[in-house]
């Protein structure tokens, strides 16, 4: 009081001699403001779960936000489900029928994607590595000279499950015992003329695609067809 006489200050006693209670009360309004402010930091109903953001008072201009809905998002991670590679080959016999357009539709119209694709005369030291597990059967030397006789068309194919899928649609070694619908079933008739070859593990695939194409000739890509074939 006496220092703030000797400066000559107009304070009014009410302030000066605030009670307890009254700076407890300061105290807790203004911890309720702070915690009110921080609150209002976070976004009460988070969009992360929204397939919109929420709305916003600052001008966003011609930049739009992209969101993933966590939900579907989590779920896609937990199905269990594989995406694969596998290889398939029209063999000679395959082309020079005219099967070529026969045979792709058939892996398009399953939904598998196209990732490769090329017309390719088959180098003989080629052919002996893709069939190197057969090199010790009699009809070794036969198989090579039938797969290098004429072009061949080297696919690509991605899909879930496409390993497996692909030999369903492919059929039994033997034609004669391939089902009707398949295309060994509805286009061969013996073995050394099967029309098609199809990577018989997704290991064997990810090998033969690698063997076959060269880097920068496998595509990854997104059919716009995609979303009407899986969730």
């Amino acid at each position: 009081m006496e220092a703030v006489a000797m400066l000559g200050a107009a304070v009014p006693t009410a302030l000066l001699a605030a009670p307890t209670d009254g700076r407890k009360s300061a105290n807790s309004s203004s911890r309720i403001r702070l915690h009110r402010r921080s609150l209002a930091a976070l976004n009460p109903a988070s969009h992360l779960f929204l397939n919109s953001s929420p709305k916003s008072t600052k001008p966003r201009g011609n930049h739009a936000r992209t969101h993933i809905f966590l939900p579907h998002l989590v779920a896609s991670m937990v199905t269990g489900e594989q995406v694969e590679e596998t290889y398939i080959m029209i063999k000679p016999d395959g082309v020079q029928r005219g099967l070529v357009g026969e045979i792709i539709s058939r892996f398009e119209k399953k939904g598998f994607k196209l990732t490769g694709l090329k017309l390719f005369q088959c180098p003989q030291e080629l052919a002996e590595v893709h069939y190197e597990e057969l090199k010790s059967k009699s009809f070794f030397p036969k198989l090579i000279g039938y797969i290098t006789s004429g072009p061949v068309v080297c696919m690509a194919w991605e899909g879930v499950g496409v390993v497996a899928s692909a030999r369903k649609l492919i059929g039994s070694t033997n034609p004669l015992d391939a089902a009707p619908g398949t295309i060994r079933g509805d286009f061969a008739v013996q073995t050394g003329r099967n029309v098609v070859h199809g990577s018989d593990s997704p290991e064997n695939g990810k090998r033969e695609i690698g063997l076959w194409f060269k880097e920068g000739e496998v595509i990854q890509w997104t059919p716009a067809i995609a979303p009407w074939l899986k969730e």
